[in-house]
């Protein structure tokens, strides 16, 4: 794994009220959901942010990230698609 390292003034860390640890934490999740959702990286963001992927994608709505970005169309097509393997009788994979 490899490792970043960022200098954060102390006045930025008063400011905050944040022991360096927590800023650190912070601003991974932020980094996280950002290229989240720039389309940089999928739900896996959550493994930088350091966090479990449920928890990822129940926080984007705090930082006003919608978790899902489907077109209406995608949506559409997604709910025919759920429709139509509730109504076989084998595994469906669309």
């Amino acid at each position: 794994m490899s490792q970043v390292t960022f200098s954060i003034p102390d006045e930025i860390l008063i400011a905050l009220q944040a022991t360096p640890e927590v800023l650190a934490s912070r601003i991974r999740l932020a980094a996280a959901v950002k290229l989240y959702e720039m389309g940089q990286l999928s739900s896996g963001a959550a493994q930088l942010a350091g966090v479990p992927k449920p928890y990822f994608l129940s926080h984007l709505a705090d930082y006003g990230v919608n978790t899902f970005d489907l077109t209406e169309e995608e949506l559409v097509h997604d709910l025919k698609s759920a429709r139509n393997c509730d109504t076989l009788s084998y595994s469906c994979n669309n």
